[in-house]
């Protein structure tokens, strides 16, 4: 855990180690950039494949290939913000999102259109979630969890906003204008936001940065709890990152409209948002281990829920809400994970690590989804299959608690 020294260093004092004009800057940036380089994808594929006559499965497996980018570009990504800070990657982030998604809507074959997602994926590395979590818990830390929370409360409503929008804005334009009309609105956003809002010095780390420093995070990342909590967070990434993508063709195989479809999708984000408003009092109420592994088994009882209920829409949208607020308390379960069991000193290259394999699941899955979902027989079969790999997620979190890490590892 981290010690007093550690704490004091890492937060500073003052209104120089926590700017002001982050936490509002964060919070407009991650709604916008999740709910137009994320969420419009699942409102728009239809209308893509329709149009282009490219196969749900070739498009849906550029949008993997973002995510598979993003999990690798991720690790480099936390290491330059814990040396540099977040401004520079995060500017630079922002201005690849832009020309990614005007590469997607202007890409006249499946080559441009697998190039502008690649091109996203480094995007998304910069601008998501990940280094957003290191630059809050290195000027908030220790009291970051209400700082995470603050701007996951806005990213939470990501869907909520932009899923609706992107489905309003098709139904009069083509996806490829729908796509140019949402760029604008990410530029128009984010590059200035995380240009201006980020320029505070970046404090030092809590611990010199030395050999032994470096030796400290490497032998937390060798640890076996270290590894039993990747698995853990790896499989319910998996089932979260294919439910979501999955949940609206799912809904439209029950009898749903598009426009109803939407909605639901972004009511989910909703109850992200309310569930994260739980999760501080959650985390004085329980420990480490039975928070990770009650979260996570709740996961899967909820997409095994979404698997048998078959109506009618209130029942389905309830449903969507309540696994919104779960996936909202496990983004804030993986945004804490280093620092419950670790120290801030690395928290960009530990979160780095930790984020690839969950991020490359992530990625993995709407793929693995769309793959699977025919031989199974539907996307209520695929969701059962889903709630099972929650399961064994579960029990990977109940064996990351059976060794502890050295201190301040």
């Amino acid at each position: 855990m981290t010690e007093p020294h550690t704490r004091g260093a890492a937060t500073g004092t003052g209104d120089r180690s926590r700017p002001r004009a982050v936490l509002p800057a964060l919070r407009a940036t991650q709604i916008t950039s999740w709910g137009i380089v994320f969420y419009a994808f699942p409102v728009l594929n239809p209308q893509i494949t329709e149009n282009t006559g490219w196969s749900a499965g070739a498009t849906t497996a550029a949008f993997s290939l973002a995510l598979l980018v993003s999990a690798f570009a991720g690790i480099r990504v936390g290491r330059i913000i814990d040396h540099r800070g977040p401004r520079t990657v995060m500017t630079a982030g922002s201005v690849l999102g832009v020309l990614s998604i005007l590469i997607v809507a202007a890409a006249p074959n499946l080559p441009l259109f697998f190039a502008g997602w690649v091109l996203a994926g480094f995007a998304m590395a910069a601008t998501f979630y990940q280094p957003a979590f290191a630059a809050i818990t290195r000027w908030w830390a220790p009291d970051h969890v209400r700082a995470l929370t603050i701007v996951t409360l806005a990213g939470g409503l990501a869907s909520t906003f932009f899923a609706p929008l992107t489905a309003a804005l098709v139904d009069h334009l083509s996806w490829r204008m729908t796509y140019t009309v949402l760029a604008t609105v990410l530029a128009t956003v984010t590059i200035p936001a995380h240009a201006l809002a980020l320029r505070a010095p970046w404090p030092s780390g809590p611990l010199p940065s030395t050999a032994d420093a470096g030796q400290s995070a490497k032998t937390a990342a060798r640890s076996r709890p270290f590894h039993m909590l990747a698995v853990a967070l790896t499989l319910s990434a998996f089932t979260v990152s294919a439910a979501v993508v999955a949940q609206f063709p799912l809904l439209l195989e029950r009898g749903c409209s598009t426009s109803e479809a939407a909605w639901a999708l972004g009511l989910g984000g909703a109850g992200q948002t309310l569930g994260r408003t739980l999760y501080a009092a959650i985390t004085r109420r329980t420990e480490v281990t039975a928070r990770t592994t009650t979260l996570i088994a709740l996961g899967g009882l909820t997409t095994g829920a979404l698997a048998l209920a078959p109506g009618p829409y209130a029942l389905l949208i309830a449903l969507s809400v309540v696994a919104g607020m779960v996936r909202g308390n496990l983004t804030l379960l993986q945004a804490t994970a280093i620092t419950d069991r670790w120290s801030t000193t690395h928290y960009g290259r530990l979160s780095g690590l930790l984020a690839a394999p969950t991020t490359t699941a992530a990625a993995l899955a709407p793929f693995a989804g769309a793959a699977l979902a025919i031989p199974l027989g539907g996307y209520p079969q695929l969701f059962a299959a889903l709630a099972a790999v929650s399961v064994l997620a579960s029990v990977a979190a109940l064996h990351a608690a059976t060794e502890r890490p050295a201190p301040g590892g």
